[in-house]
């Protein structure tokens, strides 16, 4: 027998020992400095994926890259709107969301779970992870004693827990810890609310410690803690961060909680490529010190579909992020080990002794040949029910949470000058009398389009606009779609106004058939289609740099938003989500007129 496969072997039945060693009961406690499984101080070196960034078929795969990169924990944030999308109705069971499964998973590869429920998560997921449906509430105020908001948290956290407290470390499952909210320290400053949120979890069953996570700030930890619970740093990256949760409550462990290898990007911006030194120096600080740390994020995946948030820190201001979620992560958006994840690999194991398993083979990736489309349809071609009101209102009081939303007033007074809106969220094409004039984009705020004098007694004003994605971070959470107050023309408020709803999800491309009828072809907002043949399938990058801003189909899935202004020009699509035989690519254009070839590759750039 060769020595290297003796060795793999070896390497194999050491690690299968060490799932095996996670069966049965056991118990985990905070001591006064360090964390106790079965009473002996343990050492975290987490990883943070998030199941509903991964497609499931990809689960196990991306459970073994952070095994074999040398950690022995994960991270998982849970989105409660991703598991509730409408009031009430929860879906732990299908596709990637099936959280149980996610947990068992973990364990069944020998690694321990570190829990992040929220209810509010941030995670540059929309809206933090909370249902948008508390948007339709006029006056709603989040995470805090608001009696609406509360009662909506306590169904999430009666319905996550009746899924998952089975799998507590005390009850024979891999979760060791429970985080409570997130990064509270931020936001607000309810310790109700916090203590709360505590005392619900435990009413459902979840008896693990629980830990907070919030900045290194003295006042960031004393509006963000529980007491009891340990601290958890975003990031604590030396000492003086450290010193500084010491000393807010000496008698808890500290970690770091959130450890950046990379970090996000919005539409518009350069990618996001943080110093490999840096992060070298921080993990080896934690590693020299015996600092248990979560890294946030091992792997980022992908916002699939409308998830992606959004950020912003004035009330004028509004950054999307991207639809990829790479996050220069050490594990690429399509799982693909990069240089950080062997150096990270190499630095925890010199300083762990151990040596970890093999890293799993590469998943399959192929480019696909250019794909010819047509352009089918145009959105104006849909003949909808429209809603009447008096003033434009968002698409979140008509129960629609993402897509387009098309408002239409006749103008009367009024009728050319200075258009404004107020406010557009995010994205709006303003048309007079069914041409095309200007766009608006919400960052920034200049709102204003001027709209050129017409002939037309009785102008027709069409406002199409599109939501990119809620607020998910800091003070201006409560982030409608849509007009979220009026338009003026000139500075007379213009009444009257039909809405029509267009959400562009699945649901609607499936079911949702346009009208015979002609419109110009020059306008905008238009639908191309194509088939590929395949003979087998692997991941694949779908290159959109053909087209201006809009959403790509794949056999009925939404890859996601794309937008000519970088830096993400391609569209990463799993293999599961292609087929052998003929395929389907569906593409709606904001702006493009004419259709143009698509081809794919191996890799984002």
């Amino acid at each position: 027998m060769k020595p290297n496969l003796l060795l793999s072997i070896f390497i194999a039945v050491l690690y299968c020992f060490t799932a095996n060693a996670q069966k049965g009961n056991h118990t985990f406690a905070l001591g006064k400095q360090a964390f106790l499984l079965d009473e002996k101080p343990y050492h975290i070196i987490s990883g943070e994926i998030h199941p509903a960034r991964i497609p499931k078929e990809y689960w196990r795969h991306r459970i073994q890259m952070i095994k074999a990169m040398g950690c022995n924990t994960i991270a998982a944030y849970v989105f409660w709107n991703y598991h509730e999308t409408t009031a009430s109705e929860f879906d732990f069971t299908t596709g990637n969301k099936n959280i149980t499964e996610f947990v068992q998973l973990c364990q069944e590869e020998g690694m321990w779970v570190l829990f992040r429920p929220g209810p509010y998560v941030c995670a540059e997921w929309d809206f933090g992870g909370l249902p948008t449906y508390l948007l339709k509430i006029p006056d709603i105020k989040i995470r805090c004693m608001d009696p609406r908001y509360m009662a909506a948290v306590n169904r999430y956290v009666k319905a996550l827990a009746k899924e998952v407290k089975n799998l507590q470390v005390d009850k024979g499952g891999p979760i060791l810890m429970w985080q409570v909210e997130n990064e509270y320290g931020s936001f607000g400053n309810d310790r109700e609310y916090m203590n709360t949120l505590a005392k619900m979890w435990r009413n459902e069953g979840i008896t693990v410690p629980y830990y907070t996570a919030d900045g290194p700030t003295q006042y960031m930890l004393d509006a963000g803690s529980i007491e009891g619970a340990a601290i958890g740093l975003d990031s604590g990256s030396d000492s003086a961060a450290f010193a500084q949760a010491t000393l807010h409550n000496p008698n808890v462990p500290v970690f770091s909680s959130e450890s950046y290898p990379g970090w996000l990007t919005h539409w518009g911006e350069k990618w996001a490529r943080p110093d490999t030194n840096g992060l070298k120096k921080e993990i080896s600080y934690l590693l020299e010190n015996k600092k248990s740390f979560n890294l946030y994020v091992i792997h980022g995946g992908t916002n699939f579909g409308y998830t992606a948030g959004a950020n912003a820190f004035n009330p004028t201001q509004y950054q999307p992020d991207l639809t990829s979620y790479d996050y220069d992560a050490p594990i690429d958006e399509s799982g693909n080990a990069t240089p950080k994840y062997h150096m990270l690999r190499r630095l925890i194991s010199a300083y762990t002794g151990k040596t970890p398993p093999p890293v799993p083979a590469p998943v399959a990736h192929f480019a696909i040949p250019s794909i010819t489309l047509k352009k089918t349809h145009n959105l104006f071609q849909y003949r909808l029910p429209t809603i009447r009101t008096p003033q434009p209102q968002p698409m979140e009081y008509f129960d629609q949470n993402q897509g387009m939303i098309l408002y239409k007033t006749t103008l009367v007074g009024h009728k050319s000058g200075k258009l404004k809106i107020w406010e557009p969220h995010d994205y709006a094409l303003v048309f007079l009398n069914g041409k095309f004039i200007d766009t608006v984009f919400r960052d920034g705020g200049n709102w204003e389009v001027d709209l050129p004098k017409s002939d037309v007694k009785n102008p027709e004003l069409m406002i199409l606009v599109e939501g990119m994605g809620h607020i998910n971070f800091a003070q201006f959470m409560i982030d409608r779609k849509g007009i979220t107050d009026r338009v003026t023309l000139n500075g007379m408020t213009l009444m009257n106004w039909e809405s029509t709803l267009l959400p562009l999800d699945e649901a609607f491309m499936k079911t949702k058939q346009p009208d015979a009828v002609s419109v110009a072809p020059d306008l905008p907002c238009n639908f191309f289609a194509g088939n590929f043949d395949l003979n087998n399938t692997a991941d694949t990058y779908f290159d959109m740099s053909g087209y201006v801003k809009g959403v790509v189909f794949i056999n009925g899935h939404n890859l996601g938003r794309y937008w000519h202004i970088g830096p993400q020009l391609r569209l990463y699509c799993p293999a599961s989500w292609l087929k052998k035989g003929t395929n389907e690519i569906v593409v709606f254009d904001l702006h493009a007129t004419t259709p143009q070839p698509i081809s794919s590759y191996k890799q984002m750039q």
